[in-house]
């Protein structure tokens, strides 16, 4: 059974913008807060963001802070990242799972963005 499934990656130019969605199963959805994480080509995964399970807190890594947003809809189960103000560095494959890195790794989506 997939856990967790991305999608809305894509090339863009810097300073433009994506919308990252995360479907989750309904059981990782109401038992755990839900975060985004990113892998650059030759570097290890690191954490981006996350959104706690009710009255909806979020946490974001420096790096993306003021840029990237963080969301969830409980009613469909549902994790966005509205990425804004990209830059090349943010290139990278992005996941999404539990906040604490303890699920399974869904395929993950590809963002690339260009100079």
């Amino acid at each position: 059974q997939v856990q967790v499934a991305e999608s809305g990656g894509g090339l863009v130019q810097a300073g433009g913008s994506l919308r990252l969605s995360c479907a989750a199963s309904e059981r990782i959805f109401n038992n755990y807060a839900i975060g985004w994480f990113r892998q650059a080509p030759g570097k290890e995964r690191e954490w981006v963001a996350q959104v706690s399970r009710f009255a909806p807190t979020t946490f974001y890594a420096d790096s993306v802070k003021g840029r990237f947003t963080i969301s969830r809809d409980n009613a469909k189960n549902m994790v966005y990242l509205q990425m804004n103000s990209l830059k090349p560095e943010d290139t990278a494959t992005y996941y999404c799972q539990r906040a604490t890195a303890s699920g399974p790794w869904g395929q993950g989506t590809q963002v690339t963005v260009s100079s």
